[in-house]
């Protein structure tokens, strides 16, 4: 499930081998201190995080980092944290079910980490600003106050966009569509073979999938614009193109999908891409680990592309999720936190993630060394397909309003019918109004 996990990928050996060989890291640490890290569970599993805290320990002696993971993250550390018992760090992404990061960011309680950018990376002579890779710091995700400051560090990484069956494609002889003009009209091809064009694991999903598609039909400065829930944004003719896209996808979409778009029935529409009812669905790559033992046609073989253009030469965007990891303001440990960070992105600390877990940071020359599956995902920007990485800006919290259930959550309407486009759009527009009087 997109807890939000990222990459699912295959690293060569000799990748690992010089990685993980010959590093010295070393983090000044007092005595007897203890780091208190959360992390919540996603499908690289648990190994890496113990191997990576273990090297950390090693490096430093008298330091513990006490280390608590679990899928169900929130449900272990929020009784705690209600009694002022804070993690020291926390490893939890936006776009969560239980919005727990963004809770922390519009109660103004996240450790600025902009001091962190500049620290030296233990063990090595590069700061730590220097070996991340540009756009992923200074966005709207990591610098949520729009204060030119940093509060989220960037983690796991990898692009989304719609994954199919490759062999399929191949079968039936099918081309994957450039525009979206191609793409109603493969839809009609299979829907005469009894296959849906479309599906979606869960509403949230189109997170992602929304912004590529705004920032395709709108351009880069509306885009932004609505982001920060300007006046008129949503009334723009790329708005509009966005809107009846997404409306003309849900006729589209497989009719059982919102019946399994929940956190518990969600392989279900996965699954349909593997069994041949539906050709599309957005996702991340993770998608591949998470149904690795599921059962699949004949043939099959993952492919992945970025959108559709909404025009012929047009712009094919792929939205580049990434993981975040934080500190409460309320944690104790802050400078050993910090240095913590800092060790995350050591060339020692990525080789771990990458052999243990498949996991992938934004780090400079981490892709030169992916080989197998990964070269496909990361090829796409490679391809001409423009990296989407903003989202909506914080505010202050409005009771009863979110950006999930304003512009993600609907979908499942659309499809089922209980809500037309008008309706959906009208509800963007107002809650736009209430949610830009709250901006931080």
């Amino acid at each position: 499930m997109k807890a939000k996990k990222v990459t699912s990928l295959v690293l060569s050996a000799a990748m690992v081998a010089g990685m993980t060989t010959g590093m010295a890291t070393t983090v000044m640490a007092d005595d007897e201190q203890v780091l208190k890290l959360a992390v919540v569970e996603t499908a690289y599993g648990q190994d890496m995080w113990k191997n990576v805290c273990a090297k950390f320990e090693e490096a430093n002696p008298g330091v513990k980092v006490e280390l608590t993971i679990d899928k169900k993250l929130e449900d272990i550390i929020t009784p705690a944290m209600k009694s002022g018992d804070y993690p020291d760090v926390i490893m939890r992404a936006v776009g969560s079910e239980s919005a727990l990061t963004e809770t922390f960011i519009k109660d103004n309680n996240v450790e600025e980490m902009t001091d962190v950018l500049e620290m030296t990376v233990p063990g090595e002579d590069v700061k730590v600003k220097d070996k991340i890779l540009p756009g992923f710091v200074d966005n709207s995700i990591t610098n949520p106050y729009d204060d030119g400051k940093t509060y989220l560090m960037p983690m796991f990484y990898g692009p989304c966009g719609l994954f199919y069956n490759k062999g399929l494609f191949e079968e039936k002889g099918w081309e994957v569509p450039e525009t979206w003009d191609k793409m109603w009209e493969l839809g009609d091809k299979a829907k005469e073979e009894g296959i849906a064009l479309f599906t979606y694991p869960t509403a949230g999903y189109f997170d992602a999938f929304f912004y590529a598609l705004l920032h395709e039909a709108a351009g880069a400065e509306e885009f932004q614009k609505a982001l920060k829930y300007g006046e008129g944004a949503w009334e723009t003719e790329g708005a509009t193109k966005t809107f009846d896209i997404i409306e003309k996808l849900a006729s589209y979409t497989e009719k059982t999908t919102p019946a399994n778009a929940n956190d518990n029935d969600f392989r279900k529409n996965q699954q349909m891409i593997l069994d041949n009812k539906a050709l599309f669905m957005p996702n991340g790559n993770w998608v591949i680990g998470e149904m690795a033992d599921a059962p699949r046609a004949d043939g099959f073989e993952w492919g992945f592309t970025a959108l559709p253009a909404v025009e012929e030469g047009g712009e094919r965007a792929s939205y580049t999720f990434f993981e975040q990891i934080w500190m409460p303001k309320g944690a104790v440990n802050k400078d050993l936190g910090k240095q913590f960070i800092a060790y995350l992105y050591s060339d020692e600390a990525a080789g771990i993630f990458a052999k243990d877990g498949n996991a992938v940071q934004p780090i400079q020359g981490m892709a030169d060394k992916l080989d197998g599956d990964a070269k496909i995902y990361y090829s796409i920007y490679d391809d001409g397909a423009v990296a989407v990485m903003d989202a909506f800006a914080t505010t202050e919290p409005v009771e009863g309003v979110t950006v999930r259930s304003t512009f993600f959550d609907p979908v499942n309407s659309l499809v089922s019918g209980d809500k037309t486009k008008d309706e959906w759009v009208e509800q963007i527009k107002k809650d736009s109004d209430t949610l830009r009087g709250a901006l931080k």
